[in-house]
């Protein structure tokens, strides 16, 4: 394929904004809890405070669906990469409270508007067939991507002797770089599908909003407190959290693109089952482990089993509607930080309490998971979204 054809392609495009992305969040994630507890001072209410305030963007993904009114999705991503770039960037040169704050809701601006945007333009531009390959592919892209970043922050800190506030920078501008090298340099790709405008709200997604609701709620026991364990509970340092993520992600490397196999010949309700039985496990022995090496052990086990989040995205792709991509994306980002807005906030409460009680309550969530996944149909598709419970024929008004 010639370079040429190369910048014809809608998945080279998804790639690099992908990879993009994951890089510079992974510096900004991999430094946050240090930086937040040794330069700004935070405890366990306060991490729970401004992850809460991270996601309200996320919340408010569903506007997204209007900016599309006037901009059109593919630079509507390019434009959220650079915010979040901007975000990242400004970071470390703001070592306060609201300083942390301030950045943090700009980096999240620009990440969930990505996200939502880029899950619509996945679901238009990939054939169904072709979906949970190409998704386990990208996550292992990205996963490759993280080991870069952990290795550049622990090159740049531990060996070159950088500061926070330059490794934080350099995030940022790599995200900004790569959005004006795609601006510049891929033509715009038509639509297959002239996407609706507006809210839809569809009964017969339901067990996909509760699924995504479940997903967000999930996601902020790892991201806001696994972390902080590790260096709250077993004093990890920046190396020590660089390492640990590392691992993670370099063995997300090999197993993502195995993942998406697996969905593909699987199906996605085996799949969803799979994860929830093994997250409930990995909760419970979260909230009782002594020893810092089976609590990496967990962190890796744990950051492993969000590839299985394929399963979700492709579930929708096969009982949706078209036209309502760009709409669901954005609408089922808001449901997924529905929880996400307050439960870091009470969970930040329920820590300085309880440490052991928050990861209960994430194996309990992962409980309630199982079972929404066991509803999930072995062949999805329009009018049989559920194996259990109604299914709505499209285009009738129940739907």
């Amino acid at each position: 394929m010639s370079l040429n054809q190369k910048l014809r392609d809608p998945r080279l495009f998804l790639l690099l904004l992908a990879v993009g992305m994951s890089f510079g969040f992974a510096v900004w994630r991999v430094l946050l809890d240090n930086f937040s507890v040794r330069e700004v001072g935070f405890n366990g209410l306060d991490i729970g405070g401004v992850q809460s305030v991270r996601e309200i963007p996320g919340f408010l993904a569903f506007t997204a669906v209007f900016l599309l009114l006037i901009i059109k999705e593919q630079i509507f991503a390019l434009v959220a990469i650079g915010v979040m770039g901007l975000g990242i960037a400004l970071t470390g040169y703001l070592p306060s409270h609201v300083g942390l704050y301030f950045t943090t809701v700009l980096m999240s601006i620009g990440f969930h508007y990505y996200e939502a945007v880029n899950k619509s333009l996945t679901w238009q531009w990939l054939p169904k067939g072709e979906a949970p390959q190409f998704m386990g592919k990208i996550i292992s892209f990205k996963s490759l991507c993280e080991i870069v970043a952990f290795v550049s922050v622990w090159l740049w800190i531990s060996i070159v002797g950088l500061s926070v506030e330059v490794s934080y920078a350099i995030g940022g501008c790599v995200l900004i770089a790569i959005a004006a090298y795609c601006w510049i340099g891929f033509p715009m790709f038509p639509q297959a599908v002239t996407q609706r405008k507006t809210i839809v709200l569809r009964k017969r997604y339901w067990l996909y909003y509760a699924l995504t609701f479940m997903a967000g709620a999930r996601r902020q026991i790892f991201i806001v407190f696994a972390g902080f364990l590790m260096v709250t509970k077993f004093d990890y340092g920046v190396d020590d959290i660089v390492i640990l993520f590392l691992a993670a992600s370099a063995l997300n490397f090999f197993i993502a693109p195995v993942v998406g196999k697996m969905i593909a010949r699987w199906g996605e309700r085996n799949a969803l089952i799979i994860e929830y039985v093994g997250l409930f496990f990995v909760f419970y022995a979260y909230a009782f482990v002594e020893r810092h090496e089976v609590a990496a052990a967990l962190f890796v086990i744990d950051h492993l089993f969000f590839a299985m989040a394929i399963a979700q995205q492709t579930y929708f792709q096969k009982i949706g509607d078209p036209a309502d991509m760009a709409s669901t994306a954005s609408v089922a980002f808001t449901i997924n930080h529905i929880a996400a807005v307050f439960l870091p906030f009470l969970l930040g409460a329920v820590w300085m309490v309880s440490p052991a009680a928050v990861f209960l309550t994430g194996a309990g969530m992962a409980a309630f998971s199982l079972i929404l996944s066991l509803n999930v149909p072995r062949h999805p598709e329009p009018g049989n979204e559920t194996q259990f419970g109604p299914n709505y024929p499209v285009g009738q008004p129940a739907e």
